[in-house]
């Protein structure tokens, strides 16, 4: 299968924003993806890569992380609350609370994902992700460049209308590092609380807040 196509249209789109442009790395194959068709189209140095130290990640995705940093040759910006902000929440939802309510969980996502991500994209034109229309219902209209008006600047998805066989052909071609989570049944890797291998026949988020019902099964990161 040639990428060109996909590799085109990223920078493409790419090229319609002026001003300074983040991707999100989320420990995923995705974003792995994208790191590498930005290298090969020479786009990687324009574009600041950042990620969301929630303080509840697997240490396999923090160790992918580094290997990830020395593959491409580049260094990923944590952002993460800390001081009374992480202690406060803490002290409310602990470590299995988020389980307790939706309302809890949400609230948990909020600080530690919502809060941090306000920092790294202050200042930013647009911002990259990995999100595609296969991987749920709450993701099924997504689009490759969008108007994100929760955080008022524009959201590139450069893998919308990828398919999941689409997705593990290029990485094997490409010889890219993976999450070694995805070879113990993990199909979507977030927090360690909130993410489990999934079963035969499972969708690929199935893993992700497994509790609650799939209609509201997001982040906040991804709002739409």
């Amino acid at each position: 299968m040639s990428f060109e196509h996909d590799q085109k249209r990223l920078g493409d789109a790419l090229a319609t924003i002026n001003g300074s442009i983040k991707l999100a790395f989320s420990h995923q194959i995705e974003d792995v993806i994208i790191l590498d068709m930005l290298a090969q189209c020479g786009l990687l140095p324009r574009i600041a890569v950042f990620t969301l130290n929630t303080h509840k990640l697997f240490e396999q995705s923090l160790a992918h992380q580094r290997e990830v940093e020395r593959h491409f040759g580049i260094s990923i910006t944590m952002f993460r609350i800390e001081g009374e902000e992480l202690a406060k929440v803490e002290r409310e939802i602990g470590d299995w609370g988020m389980r307790e309510s939706l309302e809890k969980r949400k609230k948990c996502c909020f600080v530690r994902k919502i809060l941090p991500l306000q920092r790294a994209l202050e200042g930013v034109s647009a911002w990259i992700s990995g999100i595609r229309a296969a991987q749920s219902m709450t993701r099924a209209h997504v689009g490759l460049v969008e108007d994100d008006t929760q955080f008022g600047l524009q959201k590139i998805n450069p893998l919308f209308d990828w398919d999941d066989a689409k997705v593990w052909e290029y990485a094997n071609a490409h010889d890219l590092p993976k999450n070694p989570l995805y070879a113990q049944g993990f199909a979507s890797i977030g927090c360690a609380p909130c993410t489990r291998a999934i079963e035969p026949g499972e969708s690929i988020r199935a893993g992700r807040w497994w509790w609650e019902d799939p209609a509201h099964k997001e982040c906040g990161l991804h709002r739409r």
